[in-house]
């Protein structure tokens, strides 16, 4: 059956009591550089610092036990193996991850903190699928797909509720999309508590399979991507691509240029750190400020782990 409202209501009951109801931020001098008021869910301020944590939680917490008994397994360049890598500790189970070689080094070194085991790959999605089917084989780890999955959209959908419970006079709700699991869930919930409200995607131009998905009949695949948003490198799921044509107004590119001017713009104003994959939601703000004026506008701010040893070691390469 469908996802609905329903399912993401049953998932944050379901995940409440594991995960962190994040804040909701606003910035008056932000807001006066586009006209708009903006409202920031901070998902970065969530447990393994993104939003992956709430769907990874509900897909463990709704497994049984007889597929729990093996462990769990996914691939994921950061984000998505964190939060499964800790949702899997938390009740005792081992998690098997399987990581491109070139995810950020701060990634990488939580997964194996919450006690993961990790195998690395080339990076590329057919390597990443077919590392992961040889470890499920050997394993018979359970596969827990980072966005492709009903249980991982409602979970990721529970950041909209609680944004919407809090502000419920929201006109437009904002999230990024790469795989999709955050847009989805994002606009089921948001569609499902007022069908009037608008949601937007953004996502870079440099990885806009979602964008050439969208406006064309069919499911288009991501190929060579380039983009600082390592989070957003990922094809669009086809779970994913189904609610996203039904129940999204539209996606928006931006340039990386642009993200990485809203992300700065997030740090000097908010004093808050974000990854580039959650300041492409301002970024897209900014860019069509037509688009926004004057309206309510919720921001889903997914993540906020940052590289900071390769900011650090680019900023002393310029001493």
């Amino acid at each position: 059956m469908p996802i609905t409202i329903t399912d993401i209501i049953e998932a944050h009951k379901r995940i409440s009591f594991r995960i962190n109801r994040t804040p909701v931020l606003t910035s008056s001098q932000i807001n006066s550089l586009v006209g708009a008021k903006l409202f920031f869910k901070c998902e970065n301020f969530q447990r393994v610092g993104a939003f992956k944590y709430r769907g990874a939680t509900n897909a463990i917490l709704l497994l049984p036990k007889e597929k729990l008994a093996k462990g769990v397994a996914t691939h994921s360049s950061g984000n998505h193996a964190q939060a499964l890598a800790l949702a899997a500790r938390e009740i005792g189970v081992p998690a098997y991850i399987v990581m491109p070689s070139n995810s950020p080094k701060v990634k990488i070194d939580a997964v194996r903190d919450y006690g993961a085991e990790i195998t690395f790959c080339e990076p590329n999605l057919k390597a990443r699928e077919s590392t992961l089917k040889r470890i499920v084989s050997e394993t018979g780890a359970e596969f827990v797909h980072p966005y492709n999955r009903e249980e991982i959209i409602a979970g990721q959908g529970t950041a909209a509720l609680e944004l919407l419970s809090d502000y419920p006079e929201l006109d437009v709700v904002l999230a990024p999309v790469g795989g999709g699991g955050l847009l989805s869930g994002t606009a089921i919930c948001s569609k499902g508590i007022n069908p009037s409200i608008k949601v937007y995607a953004a996502e870079p131009k440099g990885a806009d399979d979602a964008h050439s998905s969208f406006y064309s009949d069919t499911l288009v695949p991501s190929t060579n991507p380039k983009t600082i948003c390592d989070g957003l490198l990922t094809s669009l799921g086809e779970l994913n691509y189904g609610y996203i044509k039904q129940y999204v107004d539209d996606i928006l590119l931006v340039e990386d240029n642009e993200i990485l001017s809203a992300m700065r713009l997030i740090y000097e104003r908010m004093k808050i750190v974000v990854e580039p994959s959650s300041a492409v939601v301002l970024a897209a703000v900014i860019r069509y400020k037509k688009l926004f004026a004057d309206k309510n506008v919720g921001l889903i701010i997914s993540g906020g782990n940052v590289d900071l040893q390769s900011f650090f070691d680019s900023y002393k390469a310029k001493l």
